[in-house]
């Protein structure tokens, strides 16, 4: 293509060859996916993309849609950043073993690894610890390259063997031996010391004055972290310290950490999991503090949802994890962003 020449449409079949093989290997993954969760017996589920809340999570932004009633009511509500609120209600109402492909959408994300609208993979499973879902995780993501045929992931300039045993690393251990933190003394009381862990950051990252412990874990997490992680062969980065909970459990052993983990390849965050929450109250008031914090800084705020809250009371014992779809077709089929495995880019972007 000559300087300033327009790029022709994502539609064109000459561009659309290009792409071909990286959708026919996302339906390949689909497919196998889907047999396994079958297999296993779980229940495919389908949960609305309009939700009242769309996650109440500090730094996810939502698309929203206005409603007009018969009788000319309007009513806001949100694209959903997660399946998650209403997966935990089926699974209050008695399931035991779902999974959903679902259609989510993230305002404020764009790039080699971000798409505003994308597929996560989200299930659960009751009466089960964590590490059952982290087990998922690792076959899951096996069978994806086994049915492409790849025998490396690759990423920028990263490689990872999705078949080999996985590296098992608590956010400690990682911050300790990338960064040269000690990040569990920055955790007092069940709340993290912003003064401790910016006077251990200080010759890691940039730190202003506006920055909350959870701002230094972040550039932390990010710069000298991630990188490193799933090199080879995936992470599992677990036992996320408390301020970064989420809506994971503490654990009961430790309560200076969250039974929560993240799986990485070739430095690619590609799911993020949970033992699961269940106490109602606890949940508001981490939901509450994220919404204000979320009002400090971007002047907005997204409603509870205390359907979700009622049903979080009645919810089994259970754990949950969310799997980013398109990522990780992207690394089984080899292509190098995730617009290129997405049958149609969203509004008619990159590919």
């Amino acid at each position: 293509m000559n300087a300033g020449q327009e790029r022709s449409p994502w539609w064109t079949p000459d561009r659309h060859l290009d792409r071909r093989p990286f959708l026919q290997a996302r339906n390949a993954v689909t497919r196998a996916t889907r047999a396994w969760f079958a297999g296993e017996g779980f229940t495919e589920v389908e949960t609305g993309i309009l939700q009242k809340s769309p996650g109440n999570e500090t730094h996810l932004h939502a698309p929203f849609a206005d409603l007009t009633s018969g009788s000319g009511e309007r009513t806001r509500c949100y694209l959903r950043t997660s399946p998650e609120f209403a997966c935990k209600k089926l699974m209050a109402s008695g399931e035991t073993k779902i999974v959903e492909f679902a259609r989510v959408f993230r305002d404020r994300e764009r790039g080699p690894l971000h798409l505003p609208e994308f597929t996560m993979l989200e299930w659960y499973r009751a009466n089960e610890s964590y590490e059952a879902v982290m087990a998922d995780c690792v076959v899951v993501i096996a069978r994806a390259a086994q049915e492409t045929g790849i025998g490396t992931f690759s990423f920028r300039g990263r490689t990872a063997d999705p078949f080999a045993t996985p590296e098992l690393l608590t956010v400690a251990d990682a911050f300790s031996r990338y960064a040269s933190i000690d990040l569990l003394v920055t955790i007092v009381d069940g709340q993290g010391s912003r003064d401790a862990l910016a006077t251990a950051s200080a010759d890691r990252v940039r730190i202003t004055d506006d920055d909350t412990w959870s701002d230094i874990f972040s550039k932390v997490l990010v710069e000298h972290v991630e990188p490193n992680l799933g090199q080879e062969r995936l992470t599992i980065l677990y036992e996320y310290p408390v301020p970064e909970a989420a809506l994971a459990r503490v654990k009961p052993s430790d309560p200076r950490v969250a039974e929560r983990f993240e799986v990485y390849a070739c430095g690619v965050e590609l799911a993020n999991g949970f033992g699961e929450l269940i106490d109602a109250d606890e949940q508001r008031q981490r939901f509450t503090q994220a919404m204000d914090e979320k009002e400090r800084r971007y002047g907005e705020r997204y409603p509870l949802d205390e359907d979700f809250l009622a049903a979080v009371a009645h919810m089994p014992e259970a754990c949950g994890v969310a799997l980013g779809f398109d990522r990780l077709v992207m690394l089984a089929s080899g292509a190098t962003r995730v617009d290129q495995v997405v049958w149609m880019p969203m509004l008619g972007g990159e590919a």
